[in-house]
């Protein structure tokens, strides 16, 4: 590991450039580079990856049924199971990304990934497709913990916001893709489902040599006492006129113990994050996991083409948020969007003899909106634990962890 030369300058301090022999930028305020888009691509090439995994399951399993013979129960079961890993797995790789570092879950996960949803391809029963489903859910869990530490600590502050709204676009276009792609695949060969599975390693591997040639994070390099290693990142990668970047922990503090989460002056913010996924995540999933099914159980014609609208709307939906996502304030953003989804789940639940363009209209109406309130998960959520950002990864799973829900 090189040290820093003598005559480099003192590291930037929380107000601006430093000076010394020459004045250097600080490192929240450094240009925007083409390492930085890299890191956006890798990041949300991980979002949209995420999204495919998820999105695909509902599809799959409605035509893997007769071969696997499952039962609603375990149609419920299977379609949940990722959700249940990444519960776990978000809980658990958060703190050990803030103790042991981005870069391993980040660099690798998605190779991990994509060898997971390949071996969908052999199962021969419902208890298989199950482990793997789990499994699947854990490695997803690790992606949602470091993802957005990992873009917040290379991002500049100017351009965090619309930088961070791209991953609920990204996610969101993932999600709708499986959905376009497994019906793309229906009919090819005598059991599409294996092939609609297979088809979420795609975005993995494509997304896995982005990742794996990425450096470690140099904010959490600084505040775990590796400064020169850190200052020589930023040099190679972001110029030699940018500083590194300062500590805002102390090395005790950066180990992201669940206890501080938890404690009187984080446990606000704590709950607050819970409480924002529980409210977004259930209804959000609890419709788009099965869509096609739910469309063609309340009698719509064409459950497809009520399952396209919906997903359409989710992708719309979260370009629209990510439009208007630093032109209101947060807050209003966040109550305004989950007063409107309540509306329309509250018209579909007391509207007995729906008309069919109506109901899809309604759940349209519902998908845009929540997707678009989904952009605060990248943008205004984060923002709870920018002062302790040892603190960054350990408090992704505890706000994402309700996905698991999903």
């Amino acid at each position: 590991m090189s040290s820093i030369p003598s005559q480099e300058p003192a590291p930037a301090t929380a107000g601006g450039p430093v000076t010394g022999e020459s004045e250097l930028v600080a490192y929240e305020d450094a240009p925007l580079r083409l390492f930085h888009f890299r890191v956006a691509v890798s990041a949300s090439g991980g979002e949209f990856s995420d999204g495919f995994g998820l999105g695909i399951i509902g599809i799959s399993l409605s035509r893997a049924a007769p071969q696997l013979g499952l039962t609603p129960v375990w149609m419920g079961v299977l379609g949940g199971a990722s959700l249940a890993g990444l519960f776990a797995g978000s809980l658990l790789s958060g703190a050990a990304a803030d103790r042991f570092g981005r870069r391993p879950f980040f660099g690798f996960n998605m190779a991990l990934l994509g060898i997971l949803c390949v071996l969908q391809v052999l199962v021969r029963s419902s208890a298989e497709l199950l482990v793997l489903r789990l499994a699947i859910g854990l490695v997803l869990g690790t992606d949602y913990a470091v993802n957005k530490s990992m873009l917040v600590e290379f991002t500049p502050r100017r351009a965090r916001g619309r930088i961070l709204g791209l991953l609920s676009v990204a996610w969101a276009m993932g999600y709708a893709c499986a959905y376009f792609v497994g019906f793309a695949l229906d009919g090819v060969g005598a059991e599409p489902w294996r092939w609609m599975l297979l088809s979420s390693a795609v975005p993995c591997f494509l997304v896995f040599p982005l990742r794996v040639t990425l450096p470690e994070s140099p904010m959490w390099l600084t505040n775990h006492g590796q400064a020169a290693a850190a200052a020589r990142i930023v040099r190679e990668r972001l110029g030699p006129g940018v500083a590194p970047p300062v500590g805002m922990v102390s090395a005790r503090t950066s180990q992201g113990r669940w206890r501080q989460l938890f404690s009187p002056t984080w446990r606000r913010r704590t709950l607050v994050g819970c409480a924002f996924f529980t409210c977004l995540v259930i209804p959000y999933f609890a419709v788009g996991t099965f869509v096609a099914q739910v469309m063609s159980a309340m009698n719509v014609e064409s459950g497809y083409v009520g399952g396209l609208m919906y997903n359409f709307a989710l992708l719309g939906g979260a370009v629209a948020g990510l439009v208007v996502v630093d032109r209101i304030s947060r807050r209003s953003f966040l109550v305004g969007s989950f007063w409107l989804a309540a509306v329309a789940t509250l018209i579909l639940a007391l509207w007995t003899h729906i008309p069919g363009l109506a109901m899809v209209v309604l759940f349209t109406v519902f998908a845009g909106v929540l997707s678009a309130a989904s952009n605060l998960v990248y943008v205004y959520l984060p923002s709870f634990f920018l002062p302790i950002s040892g603190l960054r990864a350990s408090g992704s799973p505890a706000r994402r962890a309700v996905r698991a829900r999903r």
